[in-house]
């Protein structure tokens, strides 16, 4: 269903306010490294506390990919660096880290936390496009993605290549978002914004939710040439101090929501934000603290 006389516009994956014109996937893929960009200023502000539920997710990944000293690992739209910083340190000393995003300013941030952490002397990073990375064949023990393969247009094509440049017998270790309904720390915000702006999310652009169906996630893999195909539900926990602080990490961390209101008025705009921080409240505790649950799709396979 197309919404007449608006452009198509990428909304970091969440929204998609559309034409008539058919989807284009470079287009999409210049707005996503244009979205990441833009947000990465809020992500070195609260990558901490975001990290603080996603590690126990990194750390599942790290362990299904029986990831060890002297391992040599891919990380594809590593982000600010996870899964990636956490693999540096079970490869150490003799391993290595290859982490590559299509967002330049993101990946500033990662080689801030490597260098950190000192682990840069075992981490590369690269900079481009997940479907097109040039990389040798048979050069990677494990290959890892935290939240990205829902953002590829071409999914089983970037698989193949994702298996071609595994050992043999290496593994592929992935992890998606369940369902909208399952993810409150995005849907709440999303979903608040939406019944203002009249927006309808396209069910056939890549995006968060777009890869929700276990067993569709489990075909893609076994249509790119994977064996041994296992995948896993997790919860993971993000916390805030209040619901006020909540919608402050949105209002950092989430450019989409910030292109979705750029036509409103300030004082609009300042109404859908008040609505998202007392949306969130129904998870808030007798403290006033925000915890949300999140259900998250790993998915593990071996080339």
């Amino acid at each position: 269903m197309y919404m007449q006389e608006k452009p198509l516009k990428n909304y970091g994956g969440m929204i998609i306010s559309m034409s008539n014109k058919p989807f284009d996937p470079e287009q999409y893929k210049e707005a996503q490294r244009q979205i990441w960009d833009s947000a990465a200023h809020g992500w070195q502000t609260w990558w901490e506390t975001f990290e603080r539920g996603a590690q126990k997710l990194s750390d599942r990944m790290v362990e299904l990919a029986q990831i060890k000293s002297g391992h040599r690992v891919l990380d594809l739209a590593t982000g600010i660096g996870e899964p990636a910083v956490t693999a540096a340190r079970h490869v150490r000393p003799t391993g290595s880290v290859l982490a590559t995003d299509i967002s330049a300013q993101m990946l500033k941030i990662a080689r801030s936390r490597a260098t950190s952490l000192g682990l840069q002397d075992i981490m590369e990073f690269k900079e481009g496009d997940a479907e097109t990375l040039d990389l040798q064949d048979s050069a990677f023990d494990a290959v890892l993605s935290r939240w990205g393969l829902m953002f590829l247009p071409n999914l089983v094509a970037t698989l193949k290549s994702m298996r071609e440049v595994l050992v043999p017998d290496g593994v592929i270790s992935a992890a998606v978002w369940s369902a909208p309904s399952k993810v409150p720390l995005l849907d709440t915000a999303f979903s608040t914004v939406r019944r203002y702006v009249g927006t309808a999310q396209a069910s056939n652009i890549p995006g968060p939710f777009s890869l929700a169906d276990a067993n569709a996630l489990r075909r893609s893999f076994v249509q790119a040439g994977f064996r041994d195909v296992y995948i896993e539900k997790l919860t993971v926990t993000f916390s805030f101090d209040s619901p006020e602080r909540y919608t402050h990490f949105q209002q950092a961390i989430a450019a989409p929501i910030h292109v979705m209101i750029s036509g409103q008025t300030e004082e609009k705009k300042k109404e859908i934000w008040q609505a998202i921080t007392q949306a969130v409240r129904q998870y808030a505790g007798s403290d006033n603290t925000v915890n949300l649950n999140n259900e998250v799709i790993c998915v593990t396979a071996r080339r």
